[in-house]
């Protein structure tokens, strides 16, 4: 079990992105981290992973301090070394089956990967991170740029993953990827964790959001379109 506590993250004095959160996230689970644009998704990510510094609180596994060693992290912007084959890349983690994942996913990993499509670059990353075999996958935005095919063959992937005994947090700008395939959805807002909800609740979370996104813009909206 993943416990969160008081987790607190700022970039300047006096304003903090991430303000005492509080989480908890269940073994064997997927979990997708929502919220829209500014509510601290990637700051979360990287916090936790510790690209970045906390101000205060603590991440802990079963009761012990989570350190990079137990994470496998894909950030929302990919870095690759230049002129490198995706399998050269791929070997940089491991060899075992380049030629099948790459099949899967239909990369060409002889290719240089500054000649991949935007699309390639991502699927490549995915697949990185994947072949780490760590315990935690934390993800930010792994859907975003893959065409329909990859974006269900990722959500296989990940399933497997679960079954394997992998606790995946990701996020998605894109709420039908996140309930698609997640046993929670935690929803970020002003660096909190607003609220959680389960499978069951999924249905009851997208009408609340959308009815809140509705009373706040519908009367803009309509003064901005007056024909």
């Amino acid at each position: 079990m993943i416990t969160i506590k008081e987790f607190t993250v700022g970039y300047q004095k006096g304003f903090n992105v991430i303000e005492s959160l509080n989480l908890t996230i269940n073994d064997n689970t997927i979990n997708g981290i929502a919220g829209r644009n500014g509510s601290g998704k990637t700051t979360f990510f990287n916090a936790v992973f510790g690209l970045i510094k906390k101000e205060k609180g603590e991440v802990l596994l079963n009761g012990q301090k989570l350190t990079k060693k137990e994470i496998a992290y894909l950030p929302a912007e990919n870095y690759f070394y230049s002129f490198i084959t995706g399998r050269e890349y791929l070997s940089l983690f491991d060899d075992y089956e380049i030629d099948k994942w790459g099949c899967l996913f239909k990369l060409p990993l002889d290719v240089i990967v500054d000649d991949y499509s935007t699309g390639m670059k991502k699927k490549l990353a995915l697949l990185s991170v994947v072949k780490q075999n760590k315990q935690i996958i934390m993800l930010d935005e792994p859907f975003n740029g893959l065409d329909i095919e990859s974006c269900h063959i990722l959500k296989l992937v990940l399933l497997r993953l679960k079954e394997a005994g992998k606790t995946i947090i990701l996020s998605s700008h894109i709420m039908e990827s996140l309930t698609n395939i997640c046993d929670y959805i935690h929803y970020l807002e002003s660096g909190k964790v607003k609220f959680s909800r389960n499978k069951n609740q999924f249905n009851e979370l997208e009408k609340d959001l959308f009815s809140m996104i509705e009373s706040e813009n519908t009367d803009i909206i309509k003064k901005l379109i007056d024909y």
